[in-house]
């Protein structure tokens, strides 16, 4: 297949996406040449394009919240038939034998590479992924409202598996991936609070009608102890503060990929026995039991949907806390 494509293009960090032309990428023997339907606008995407990220592939084409259908593929790809349509999420392959792929870790695989920063992502019309690094997609979603579920979804539903059996759970930062995980640990019949920006009456009030028990500032306590923090927003200050919330042998969970710096908080907030630890990326696995999971709950996606040409203006209003649910790019969409 030849031709070209418009994609979305970051030439610098710090400097806003540019649309351009470029050639149909070509698959290699075991990838999967995708035609691109939807990509949902991800907190990692700002971090990458502002430079919080320091090491990504330029030129780059971000996104890797990719809902797509096959449209080719190299030589040796043995799944997915033309026509299927899949999920791409942020991790985009890794070497399947380090240490960490052979035991299920391949999250912390060192040769790694992620969609979006490494490889070139769903800003675009076209792209390419690995086939072991695709997803079937529930049918009864859809494009738009399918693709905040790979990596919102994704990273939510690893970050709550590392919270263990908390009843009592706190959310800190109230966007993408707390809409959805709000909707799952309900299913599991825990308790939610949410924690918001402070003044975020908005963000409260969206959290409370998808079932938060709670809602209030970030920087407030929660009308009781709580057994398990995960924090969404990338800001240290959260750390301690959760860490005050939390019970004894309470975890605390930071599940971004980037925060600002952790301040020096007492002893006495991490004693009698609790934890904070971070979550790193998703496996296949993650993938598989979270998509088989999200109808059943059902998990349902609130989205603000914006053709590809105005990436630029989604990443401000996520930069800016103007979305409420998730912003994803209709790759079809006509500007």
């Amino acid at each position: 297949m030849e031709g070209s494509m418009r994609a979305m293009v970051l030439r610098a960090p710090g400097q806003p996406l540019r649309e351009e032309w470029l050639p149909l990428p070509r698959p290699g023997p075991e990838e999967l040449l995708l035609r691109v339907r939807a990509c949902a606008v991800c907190r990692t995407d700002l971090h990458v394009v502002d430079g919080e990220l320091t090491r990504p592939k330029l030129p780059l084409v971000p996104g890797h919240e990719i809902v797509a259908t096959v449209v080719g593929g190299g030589e040796e790809v043995t799944a997915f038939p033309v026509g299927t349509r899949v999920g791409v999420p942020w991790l985009g392959w890794s070497c399947g034998q380090c240490r960490f792929c052979t035991v299920g870790r391949e999250n912390l695989c060192k040769r790694a590479r992620f969609t979006g920063y490494d490889l070139d992502g769903g800003y675009a019309e076209f792209t390419v992924a690995h086939q072991r690094f695709c997803f079937p997609l529930p049918s009864g979603y859809s494009d738009v409202h399918a693709a905040p579920l790979m990596c919102a979804g994704l990273i939510g539903f690893r970050s709550l598996r590392m919270a263990g059996d908390a009843e009592r759970l706190g959310l800190y930062g109230f966007g993408a991936a707390a809409h959805v995980l709000v909707q799952v640990a309900l299913r599991q019949k825990r308790r939610v609070f949410a924690f918001t920006r402070p003044g975020d009456a908005e963000a409260q009030r969206f959290a409370k009608s998808l079932g938060a028990e709670w809602a209030g500032d970030s920087d407030a306590l929660p009308p009781e102890p709580l057994d398990a923090a995960i924090l969404f927003a990338p800001v240290g200050a959260l750390v301690p503060a959760a860490l005050r919330a939390v019970d004894r042998g309470g975890v605390v969970v930071c599940g971004g990929i980037h925060m600002s710096d952790i301040p020096a908080f007492p002893y006495a907030l991490l004693w009698e026995e609790r934890v904070v630890r971070s979550v790193a990326n998703l496996t296949r696995t993650d993938a598989l039991d979270f998509l088989a999971l999200a109808p059943s709950v059902p998990v349902r996606t609130e989205v603000e949907v914006f053709p590809l040409s105005a990436a630029n203006e989604a990443l401000t209003a996520l930069r800016e806390g103007r979305v409420h649910g998730a912003a994803v790019l209709d790759v079809n969409a006509r500007d």
